[in-house]
């Protein structure tokens, strides 16, 4: 329960961070805008360590996708498996193409569909890049205990699972 007491103290800060002049409605309220308080600033600060390597977050997330797929992927099992979707695939992968970081084929299989690939100029930039992200996670949690860092996913795992039920009730 140790994450649950210092996310509650994290929150009870949110309010005055906000410089609210009235609580919050609803907990759940709180803790929802947290959470993307949180995802925005570590979303910002690794922006700027891939910004000194002339990335996006969202095209470091494509080359990690394709160096854990050397068969190669199509435009949707890519967009399939984003952190953060992108609604212009294609022209994602171009970017990344015209930098010589992936290359794409059409599939032998089948014509209509074109697979990506990362080339050996995108698998250098990543081992250039990870030393950075990891440096900045492992201060990001300061020496958390894997244990701790567990309960953390576990925790935001239950609230992404959650979410195709309220899907269905706005409906």
């Amino acid at each position: 329960m140790v994450v649950i007491t210092d996310i509650m103290v994290l929150v009870s800060r949110l309010s005055e961070q906000l410089k609210m002049t009235r609580p919050f409605a609803l907990p759940e309220e709180e803790a929802s805008l947290a959470l993307i308080r949180t995802a925005d600033l570590v979303l910002n600060r690794v922006s700027a360590i891939l910004k000194g390597f002339e990335i996006t977050g969202t095209q470091y997330n494509v080359l990690r996708i394709l160096r854990g797929s050397p068969q190669g992927l199509a435009c949707g099992q890519i967009s399939e498996r984003l952190v953060t979707q992108d609604p212009d695939i294609t022209r994602l992968l171009d970017r990344l193409e015209n930098r010589h970081w992936i290359k794409r084929k059409r599939s032998v299989q089948d014509r209509r569909i074109v697979m990506a690939y990362i080339t050996p100029a995108g698998l250098e930039l990543l081992e250039r890049v990870a030393p950075f992200i990891a440096s900045y996670h492992r201060r990001q949690y300061g020496g958390w205990p894997e244990k701790r860092l567990k309960q953390l996913t576990d925790l935001l795992e239950q609230i992404r699972e959650n979410e195709p039920n309220l899907q269905e009730e706005m409906t």
